[in-house]
């Protein structure tokens, strides 16, 4: 009896499972039923054959052809905020730099990074000492605040034991730093009269 009472629990058991798996069976048909309607109620025109003659192959003239047909996004009516882009050559602050510093040899000249840095320069007179200005943008602003001026000295011995130390408080800083912000005032200036000329 026992026997017949495991072999009645394990036939239910499974019976229960089956009706699990009918509904689950019965779902996905009913859905793909649904599915199979709406796909058909997109018309005969949803599927259509596209020849090559009639679309361009190349994505310039596709894109030209669905611009002439109003097809497309325009991000120009989709984007609210104007966006400004100032080049190298219309910051004055940076154009100032570079006609100072023209007479020096550059090592690296970063805009977008925003700095300057000259390689090792003498002017002849003390061959074992030579200097490496590096000037660090920190805003367009026409402001001592907007530029940092970094001097290094490099002093050599007569076997080429060299030692760089870093120049601070130094006239040359301040000088430097002076001639580029006067230099960029003029600079400024010029720009704000020709755009009044045109």
């Amino acid at each position: 009896m026992a026997v017949f009472q495991c072999f009645l629990n394990v036939f239910s058991y499974k019976i229960k499972i089956l009706k699990k798996m009918n509904y689950k069976l019965i779902k996905n048909i009913v859905f793909s039923c649904f599915f199979l309607i709406f796909l058909n109620s997109c018309g005969k025109d949803f599927f259509k054959y596209s020849s090559s003659k009639d679309n361009p192959v190349r994505g310039l003239e596709r894109a030209k052809k669905n611009v002439a047909e109003g097809k497309g996004i325009s991000l120009n009516k989709i984007r609210k905020s104007k966006t400004t882009y100032e080049f190298s050559t219309s910051n004055p602050l940076w154009r100032a730099s570079l006609d100072i510093l023209d007479f020096i040899p550059m090592s690296t000249v970063d805009y977008s990074g925003g700095t300057i840095v000259s390689d090792w320069y003498t002017d002849g007179t003390q061959n074992n000492e030579s200097i490496k200005i590096t000037l660090r943008f920190l805003s367009n602003e026409i402001q001592a605040g907007s530029l940092k001026v970094v001097v290094h000295k490099k002093k050599c011995s007569v076997n080429q034991n060299c030692s760089i130390s870093l120049i601070d408080n130094s006239i040359l800083v301040d000088e430097l730093q002076r001639s580029i912000l006067r230099r960029a005032a003029l600079i400024q200036k010029e720009q704000s009269e020709n755009k009044k000329k045109k």
